[in-house]
């Protein structure tokens, strides 16, 4: 047997509020905007900051003795660019950052080196 919902027992169920609410709008308010200048054009100093990366990253690689080690230097070479670009002055700040990430680079690829040697000897000693 099943509870049928009608008009007559509505009011049992259903709370009714018949009072009317007054809505209030405050005044608009108006905001004066100036628009913030557009971002410097920096085309030309991308350009100067390219070419000066690919100096700065050619002299590294033309010192790294082995050829495994372009690929760490060139990603070393991308952060240093993405980062210089977050400095008011990227062309000052890229030759530290480029030195800072290919230290960081190099001593990653040594000790994956140190790591893959070291497993090479583990697994000729257990084979």
């Amino acid at each position: 047997m099943g509870f049928v919902f009608s008009a007559d027992n509505k009011s049992r169920f259903m709370k009714i509020n018949r009072a009317k609410l007054q809505t209030r709008f405050e005044p608009v308010t108006h905001f004066n905007v100036t628009p913030c200048p557009p971002v410097p054009f920096r085309g030309l100093q991308e350009t100067e900051l390219e070419q000066f990366k690919n100096r700065l990253l050619r002299h590294a690689l033309n010192e790294a003795a082995d050829a495994g080690r372009y690929a760490p230097l060139r990603r070393a070479a991308a952060e240093a660019v993405t980062a210089a670009w977050m400095t008011p002055y990227p062309i000052l700040f890229l030759p530290v950052l480029f030195e800072e990430k290919t230290v960081a680079a190099r001593k990653q690829f040594f000790r994956a080196r140190s790591i893959r040697d070291r497993s090479r000897r583990i697994l000729a000693e257990v084979l």
